[in-house]
Formats: structure tokens, sequence, C-alpha cells
């Protein structure tokens, strides 16, 4: 079988995105000529052309794109495999979980009481972002995610939905559709919506948003609206109205983490937030705006045992 090293990978990637070789081997801290052989070298061993070099310019070849995007996935798990081994080493091992702020549906202090009863279990070091929590997963900065459907990207992760909720448009009292009893989407329409880090945007949006408090001001003081899970009743103020989003897709709070993880104390957080989950809604039944969703057979065939 034809083996690949790191060392080649990184020394394509960096011509391959550069599409220069005196840049690629600057970029590198080497000299072009061992880069050019290098490359060369990795060519005759795969049997294709990955490069088009004309006197002027560099081109990707359509088998060298497939090495492009391959190389990026190799490399990038190759760096979270060493951030996961440097951390699982430390002499004070802990589990990190990346979480939205206000994002958890209610459910992580009980979450986090209920996993500490289990044996083996490891302080939780909580992270807060409002994006790209998916990409800390991914890097190996963290072992976990509390992530909310339809929206991340899962791919590469093994997950387990926790609860589903209908959503609410948040609006300061004194907004046009404050004495509405239930609003949908057109209603909406040129409304100022939070930008949240990292995230694609579109339609009219106001400032960008990096915390709930901050999110929260800035919808009091008129700046925006939001559209957020049900479970954020609790955390208003009061100068904030809540009301229905008749047509807005309910929203799965998702507990995600990476495939193949062997972790004994990932395995133990997520039977502890499974079971936590199942009881806030008697499995599956509903609880005012909420619903649990129970799938602790689906969590077993999948690997949300993370065994180990």
């Amino acid at each position: 079988m034809e083996r690949l090293e790191v060392r080649e990978l990184v020394y394509f990637t960096a011509v391959a995105e550069e599409l220069h070789f005196g840049r690629a081997a600057a970029r590198l801290g080497m000299a072009q000529p061992p880069l050019s052989r290098a490359i060369q070298q990795l060519e005759r061993r795969l049997g294709v052309a990955l490069l088009e070099r004309g006197s002027r310019r560099v081109a990707l070849t359509e088998a060298g794109a497939v090495l492009l995007r391959e190389s990026r996935t190799v490399l990038d798990a190759a760096s979270a495999a060493a951030r996961r081994t440097r951390r699982a080493g430390r002499a004070d091992p802990r589990l990190v979980l990346v979480i939205k702020p206000g994002g958890d549906g209610g459910l992580l202090p009980a979450i986090l009481d209920a996993y500490q009863a289990e044996p083996g279990a490891l302080p939780v070091e909580l992270v807060c972002s409002f994006g790209e929590r998916e990409t800390l997963l991914r890097e190996g900065r963290a072992d976990a995610a509390l992530l909310h459907r339809p929206h991340p990207d899962l791919t590469g992760l093994d997950t387990q939905d926790l609860l589903t909720e209908t959503q609410l448009l948040v609006m300061p009292s004194s907004h046009r559709l404050a004495g509405r009893t239930r609003v949908c989407l057109n209603d909406l329409a040129g409304e100022p919506l939070p930008r949240w880090p990292g995230a694609f945007q579109g339609g009219s949006h106001g400032p960008e948003v990096h915390d709930l408090g901050q999110l929260l001001h800035l919808i009091a003081l008129g700046r925006m609206v939001a559209v957020l899970p049900s479970s954020i009743r609790g955390q208003l103020r009061d100068d904030l109205v809540a009301v229905p989003v008749d047509d807005a897709e309910p929203t799965t709070l998702v507990l995600a983490w990476p495939e193949r993880a062997t972790s004994p104390a990932l395995a133990a957080f997520v039977r502890a937030a499974t079971a936590v989950a199942g009881r806030a809604t008697g499995h599956g039944g509903r609880s005012g705006e909420t619903r649990a969703v129970d799938n602790s057979s689906q969590a077993t065939r999948r690997g949300a045992a993370a065994r180990g």
C-alpha cells in the first residue's frame, strides 16, 4: 500500500496554496531546489502529475486538487491528534466542553452534577463560544461540544440529540411586534439580526455578538431582535418580550464529539447527558415548549459510549 509521509503533504500543501515554488520555500523555511525535487519525487511515486508548470505560473492538475483537499484533512487531523495527546498527558487532565452562552437548554447544571457522580469523571473545563464550536472540537481543542441543529456541519463527529425546542422572537418591550401573541418569519423583514462570529452572514444584520449578556443588552437597546430557542425565556430581562415564531424551524440541542473517540471520561459524560435529557421531559414527552429526544439506543449504535 502506498504510504504518504506527513512531510510530503506539508511540502505539497505549501506549493499548492502558494502556486509558487519560491514563496512556498520561503514559507517552509527551506531552499527552493530541494522543495522542487521533493514534489517531483512525490509525483513519480504517485504516478500522476500534481502541478502544471509554466514559465510564469504554476497550476494544480485535477489530481493535484484532490491531493490538496485530502492533504488538508490529514494535516488537520494530525494537528488535532497532537493537541489531544498533549491534553491527555497533562498532570491535571480535564474534559473540555465547548458551549454557546445560554445555549444549553437549561440542562447543563444537571448534566455536570450527574457527570461528577460517574466513576472516573474528570473536572470539566467550559469554553464559551458563539461561533466555531465544531471547529474547536475538530481541531482537538475540546473533547465535546453542545451544538444546535440544523446549522452546524456535523461531518466527522458522533452526536447525541438532547433537546428539541421551538423558537421565540426576543425583542424590546417597545418593539412594534411586542403586542403580538405570535409572529412569523415574514414579520421580521428588514429587522436587524445578530451577527454570529464565524457564521455566514446574509440579510440584514446588526452588531456582531460574542456573549449572551451582550446580545440581550443590544436587543433591549433596540439595536436588533433575535430568534432564539424557547429555553431562553428564563434568562430574559424585564424589558424584553418573547413570542413564538410559528414557522421557525425547531432547533435541536446536540452533544457532539469526535468519531472513534475512546476516552472513558467522555463516555461517562455522554451517558450523563443522555440520562439527564431523558429525565427532563419524560423520555421524549413534551414539557412546555421543549421536548427531550431519547436516542439512547441510537447513541449506543453510533458509539455514544465513546468506547474505551
